[in-house]
């Protein structure tokens, strides 16, 4: 075999979901650990579930993810177009089923929709599902019984002639060899009464016409692949290999749905996810590697990843672990870029002046995506109901009566001081400590507790009282004696 090339050829019906992802960033990734080609085919030969503007979303999600592809609608490699509905207008489509005709592989179907109708038979399973399988009915008409229908313009669909005996058996790099019984091989429809083709028949034209070597896909379609490779096979042509992925699901092994809410690429982003983690989270969900490692850049995913190590067992897509990833590239980015799109979570919450660097080195290091913010900062806007009781801490020996005490004695001492940066706080804090022989805990939880209402802040009392200033710190305190007494 000779190049590597794969490809990802998605159906433009809206957001990219994630198995859409999953399949893009692993058909990107067995390309270039080979330094192969990957390619980008729109198939939109579907007219019924196109969505405008989906093209876009396409583009714009390949772009953000880094699956840059190296021919496209927009980077004609010598395969082109690379648009099944451009491919469709060329005719190339029913070029090939009629090459089909004349091997006896395919053959003209007039029958009616009325007639394929009392073809359908229940699944023997118990369940009210009805399945039709075609009869051959159209496969013994004469030459001139077709080309009199053609004439007379009678709609009409091209059906793969599959035999009725014997068995196929085809590979997959996943799941091995698979081997089906011939008579369980519906004569599937190539070319529609539209004249535009199946998806189940353009993607094998296409995928041979581009070179494809790996055809990466979800495993729904691997009930369809002996047809596949029967297509294969009637033209003489080369099979490619075939890598199925596993089923995605919820928690709760429910496959996982458009209406689960973070299904799709865009939902993430808009979720407060950074891309870079969404790539490394989709890599690693159903795919692992020799080690434990669990943190990759697309770079190195592109040095370690070796297919023949993605699972056969459903992936169960979870969120708290996607989180906890979102988490690590956080502490682990720049912190400009960090500020940058973390400024408008602070602004939401944040309405007076305050410092939102400060705040947001603060609250770098303990989110796990920027919604989280919110939780963090609120309290620095607007001081919130608490409970008495969080002024006891076992640890630091405190509680709400010493608690009082102490805010009493601090409260002249925090307003003669000028100097409110935290590092002067602390050393006077520190020294007011000294003076009275308490410890500096006994100290800083009471005023934390005092001017934060919270149980857990970002930040220590000190950077706290640096942030909401001399004045609001003043009255915070003031409120608290009157709260405790």
């Amino acid at each position: 075999m000779g190049k590597v090339r794969t490809r990802f050829a998605p159906s433009p019906t809206g957001r990219m979901h994630v198995g859409n992802l999953r399949t893009a960033l692993y058909a990107y990734l067995v390309a270039k650990h080979e330094n192969g080609d990957f390619l980008l085919r729109i198939e939109d030969t579907d007219q019924e579930r196109y969505v405008e503007g989906a093209v876009e979303i396409i583009y714009r999600t390949m772009q953000e993810t880094g699956l840059i592809h190296d021919e496209g609608p927009d980077k004609d490699g010598g395969c082109g177009p690379y648009v099944q509905s451009e491919r469709q207008e060329k005719g190339i489509y029913l070029e090939y089923a009629k090459k089909l005709i004349e091997k006896g592989e395919a053959y003209y179907c007039f029958c009616t929709k009325e007639r394929l109708a009392s073809l359908s038979s229940k699944v023997g399973d118990g369940s009210d599902k009805e399945i039709v399988q075609y009869d051959k009915h159209c496969l013994s008409l004469s030459k001139e019984e077709i080309e009199a229908n053609l004439a007379a313009g009678i709609p009409y669909v091209i059906r793969q002639n599959n035999p009725t005996e014997g068995t196929t058996t085809f590979s997959d790099i996943i799941y091995g060899d698979i081997t089906v019984d011939n008579s369980e091989l519906d004569d599937m429809i190539l070319i529609k009464s539209d004249g535009y083709p199946t998806y189940n028949f353009a993607n094998v034209v296409d995928d041979h016409l581009m070179g494809i070597t790996h055809v990466v896909r979800g495993n729904e379609y691997l009930s369809s692949s002996p047809k596949y490779n029967r297509l294969y096979e009637a033209f003489g042509w080369q099979v490619p290999e075939y890598i199925h992925c596993p089923l995605i699901t919820d928690e709760t092994h429910k496959k996982l749905s458009k209406r689960s809410g973070h299904s799709s690429f865009e939902d993430l982003l808009e979720q407060g996810f950074l891309r870079e983690a969404i790539v490394n989270f989709v890599a690693l969900l159903g795919w692992s590697p020799e080690d434990d490692r669990e943190i990759f850049s697309l770079d190195e995913l592109v040095k370690v990843f070796d297919y023949k190590r993605i699972n056969k067992a459903p992936a169960v897509f979870d969120m708290v672990k996607l989180k906890w990833m979102n988490g690590e590239y956080m502490k682990a980015m720049d912190f400009d870029k960090f500020y940058e799109m973390a400024l408008p979570y602070i602004k939401e919450v944040i309405k007076k002046d305050m410092d939102t660097r400060r705040i947001a080195e603060m609250v770098k290091t303990r989110i796990e995506i920027f919604p989280d913010i919110a939780g963090h900062i609120d309290f620095l806007q607007e001081m919130p109901e608490y409970s008495i009781d969080m002024y006891t801490h076992k640890k630091m020996k405190t509680n709400p009566e010493n608690s009082l005490q102490l805010l009493k004695e601090v409260l002249p001492v925090l307003e003669a001081q000028e100097d409110y940066s935290n590092d002067a706080l602390f050393e006077r804090l520190t020294a007011f400590g000294k003076e009275h022989e308490y410890k500096t805990g006994f100290v800083m939880w009471p005023i934390r507790t005092a001017v934060s209402g919270k149980q857990m802040t970002p930040g220590g009392a000190t950077e706290l009282m640096e942030l909401l200033g001399k004045e609001e710190t003043i009255v915070r305190i003031k409120a608290a004696i009157e709260k405790l007494s």
